[in-house]
């Protein structure tokens, strides 16, 4: 039987397209370059016939003139692959169209749906979305043509003065469109071809301009052939996924479970494009789901599911598949604590790429951020690998020559002029020989990332990667580098001893293998992650990872014990860090020592803490797991923490505090430098106004007053954060969710101090067969029948069971981390039934930070 496998899928989808794809250019959006960097199909896309593949946010009028293809003749067709709404990616696509003037054919394939535009929250596209914008597309060409060709004549100057989208269609601003067009307006024509840039439109131009709207709905990012994520900046990820209210935590994270089915009509943004996401997953995979849901979302979105369904659907000759939605509020603890994963160690260390498009700046997002539906800014998955240390090296003289074409080829697109081209690649040469410039220039260009499909005989790196713990990928990479090395016919320069694999080996086998460049170009995938892995092994990261996971593993073991050592534990730890913030203050040292918390890190701890106790003790206080005197010391602490370290009023729940809090720490650091105590002058001017008691009678009692109203106010909103710590430790008093998470945890037969996730707790209760309270079913239509109408003539369908299923896909609405895909594992290879197929997805990737960021930053609802 067929295995499933989500990259074959989505590279089959691409063929799909083959005869779009040919002959034309391709557009890729940010969240569709994500995707597509993963499964490593921009050779496909090249094998297909697809002219240039090209960046949609940042197109270019030389796009055009990059040809893979010997064929010399003008491009005429473009291909926009999007991950967004039509409604957001319309004001890149018209800036394409009105740059590439020759173009008469534009097909665009998004990942929505087109039941899913019309279902969105304010989108002005209706039920037939797709024809309503092909029109709407070409009215807003023809507009721009017309006002070019008017331009054209009063000033002989093509370039766009002035935005055409209309903003009563309900298209969102493009800020940077006239900066984009109008650089490119100021070349004589006599530089450029003139078919390609001739002024107004070309002879054949006056066909009217074909497009074509699809769907695409693979446009995800598998880590590995079983595991995937959607991408950071795609619609789906961006979505809200709780509007604020009593039982909503944060807009990135699904609501507190309390037992309750929402309205359809109710349903977040980020519900809806779920559930029409993995419908048409599961369509494209040929699977027929039977759907089972944990919390109060998923089971929203498998409501919807079941509505979608249809009796041709289930008819059709498909694999059965179980589906389990789970909500991430349902176990917090895992994404917020820092597990044992080299994966996650890397994703958490490693710089991400710059987000193109940024929801804060964009024209116009203030003024309408009140109507329109939140959009979260996800951390890009794209991380940027160093390199360069180990392309360069110490022998950098003799390495350069790759950084040199590289250099050359991409500062050759800068300028149009030929002359002052090569003028400036003589001086760019030159100064490449400088080392300093050189390893300026490297470090700028050399940056390595993941890709899926990067293989080892035949096993995906980041899958074998996933499976394991940190100690055990090391040694993995370390076996890897070894192979390559003795296939290429290289010897180390330092004897590698047998065992974990120390950072200086890694470092000496990656620089061996990169030293020449067929060697580098033919092994970059493992050197790519061996340069990731010594990223996370650094001193600055591996130290502060490891303080956080001994810190965690303290709380689960204070957590066993009584409220009262979980309370001293997180207040010592609150403390510690107003000592290091005093400490950096009166050093003026901005840089954060390897191994030290800040405050914002003694935070997620608390928030880990509230979690345990919420577990542990749900009777302890009257609204939360801790008596009134234990968290007034959690409280002082916080307050005291935040005065000497005011940097932290980044916090959703200090906005607006901030110059309070500055002007305050800046008035006590002015104290301490005008101390009485180092320099006493008796000069007799001091003594006019002895025995005036009133002469500073009124400032001092402003200065008081100013701070205990200081501390008032932040005592107010530092009880505001605890009330939201109440609201975590409570998120499973739902009767039916804690009965089965006891049920859960009564099987279990490890070590207590040694956690497990949620979904190992699942999956090993899902393989050994046991019941889980609480697991709605979601009946099909053709089961619905059965169940009203032939089940009164004893033809009634049996209720299936997920422990029968072979194929099971889990999807986190919410986000997945490392951990789970490893535990996942552990709990597949520890069954006895290993011929079972489990395919793990989510909404994003999570780490620490990113937790950090949703619990504590703009989009938490404190």
């Amino acid at each position: 039987m067929a295995t499933v496998d989500v990259i074959k899928s989505c590279l089959d989808s691409v063929r799909q397209i083959s005869e779009n794809i040919k002959d034309a250019i391709v557009y890729l959006d940010a969240g569709s370059t994500e995707s597509f960097q993963f499964l490593g199909a921009f050779p496909l896309f090249l094998e297909l016939g697809a002219r240039a593949v090209c960046s949609l946010e940042n197109m270019s009028a030389l796009d055009k003139v990059v040809d893979w293809n010997t064929n010399s003749d003008p491009a005429r067709k473009i291909v926009v692959i999007t991950s967004r709404l039509l409604s957001d990616a319309h004001r890149y696509i018209l800036r394409c169209l009105s740059t590439l003037q020759n173009v008469h054919l534009c097909t665009i394939y998004t990942s929505i749906s087109e039941v899913a535009h019309s279902a969105y929250p304010d989108s002005p596209l209706g039920p037939d979305a797709f024809p309503e914008y092909e029109c709407l597309l070409n009215q807003d060409f023809e507009e721009l043509v017309k006002k070019r060709e008017t331009d054209g004549r009063v000033s002989g100057n093509s370039g766009l003065k002035e935005n055409t989208a209309s903003e009563d269609e309900g298209w969102s601003d493009l800020t940077s469109i006239e900066d984009d067009i109008s650089r490119f307006s100021d070349i004589p024509s006599a530089k450029l071809p003139q078919e390609d840039y001739s002024i107004g439109i070309s002879e054949d131009s006056g066909q009217k301009l074909m497009v074509s709207v699809h769907h695409f709905p693979l446009i995800l990012c598998p880590l590995s052939p079983r595991v995937f994520v959607l991408p950071s900046e795609g619609s789906v990820a961006e979505a809200n996924l709780s509007a604020e209210h009593e039982n909503s935590i944060s807009s990135g994270l699904p609501p507190l479970s309390t037992g309750k089915i929402a309205d359809t009509e109710d349903l977040s943004p980020g519900a809806t494009l779920t559930a029409q996401f993995l419908y048409h997953l599961a369509l494209k995979m040929d699977l027929k789901l039977e759907i089972f849901s944990l919390g109060d979302l998923s089971k929203n979105v498998g409501k919807l599911l079941t509505d979608m369904s249809s009796l041709y659907d289930v008819g059709r000759r498909k694999r059965s598949a179980g589906l389990l939605l789970i909500d991430r509020t349902l176990d917090l603890l895992t994404p917020c604590c820092h597990g044992d994963s080299l994966v996650d160690r890397m994703f958490s260390s490693l710089p991400r790429r710059i987000r193109k498009t940024s929801l804060s700046q964009m024209k116009g997002f203030q003024s309408q951020q009140e109507k329109l539906p939140v959009k979260l800014e996800r951390a890009p998955l794209s991380v940027q690998i160093p390199l360069e240390k180990f392309i360069t090296g110490e022998n950098s003289k003799s390495n350069f020559q790759l950084l040199e074409s590289i250099e050359a080829f991409l500062h050759g697109w800068s300028t149009l002029d030929s002359g002052a081209q090569n003028d400036e690649l003589m001086k760019f040469s030159k100064n490449l020989n400088d080392e300093g410039c050189f390893q300026h220039n490297a470090g700028e260009l050399l940056h390595g990332s993941f890709v899926s499909t990067d293989n080892f005989h035949g096993a995906p790196y980041l899958e074998a990667l996933l499976d394991r713990r940190t100690k055990d990928g090391v040694m993995l990479i370390k076996k890897w580098l070894q192979e390559s090395l003795r296939r290429e016919n290289i010897s180390p320069d330092v004897r590698i001893r047998p065992g974990f694999a120390s950072k200086s080996e890694l470092q000496s086998l990656v620089k061996a293998l990169a030293k020449r460049q067929s060697s580098l170009v033919r092994n970059k995938g493992i050197i790519q992650l061996a340069a990731a892995t010594l990223h996370a092994l650094d001193d600055l990261y591996s130290a502060s990872w490891d303080a956080f996971s001994s810190a965690e593993k303290i709380l689960h073991v204070n957590a066993a014990d009584t409220s009262q050592s979980l309370a001293a534990q997180i207040s010592d730890l609150i403390n510690k860090t107003a000592l290091v913030a005093s400490q950096v203050q009166k050093h003026n040292n901005v840089e954060k020592s390897p191994g030290l918390f800040t405050l914002q890190d003694a935070l997620l701890l608390t928030i880990i803490g509230y979690v345990l106790a919420g577990e542990n003790f749900p009777t302890s206080g009257s609204a939360g797991p801790f008596s009134w005197q234990e968290e007034h010391f959690m409280k002082e602490a916080i307050v005291d923490a935040i005065l000497e370290n005011p940097a932290v009023s980044k916090l959703k729940f200090l906005q607006g505090f901030s110059e309070e809090l500055e002007r305050n720490l800046k008035k006590k650091s002015d104290e301490k430098k005008e101390d009485p105590s180092d320099s006493v002058d008796f000069d007799d001017d001091q003594w006019g106004t002895w025995g005036d008691e009133d002469a500073d009678k009124d400032t001092s009692k402003e200065e008081v007053y100013g701070d205990m109203q200081l501390k008032l106010e932040l005592r107010d909103r530092v009880d505001n954060l605890f009330k939201f710590l109440h609201k975590l430790s409570s998120m499973k008093t739902n009767a039916a969710l804690r009965e089965a998470m006891l049920a859960l945890e009564s099987r279990r037969d490890d070590d207590p101090y040694s956690s497990k996730g949620l979904l190992y707790k699942l999956l090993s209760s899902i393989l050994d067969k046991h019941d889980i309270p609480g697991l709605e079913y979601h009946s099909s239509t053709v089961g619905r029948l059965f169940k009203s109408g032939f089940g009164r003539f004893g033809l009634g369908q049996a209720k299936p069971s997920l422990t029968e299923q072979n194929v099971i896909l889990i999807f986190v609405i919410g986000g997945i981390t490392g951990v789970e895909v490893r535990e996942m594992q552990e709990a597949l290879s520890g069954s006895s039934r290993p011929d079972v197929e489990v395919i793990l997805g989510g909404t994003t990737f999570l780490t620490p930070d990113n937790m950090r960021e949703l619990l504590l930053g703009d989009y938490c609802h404190i």
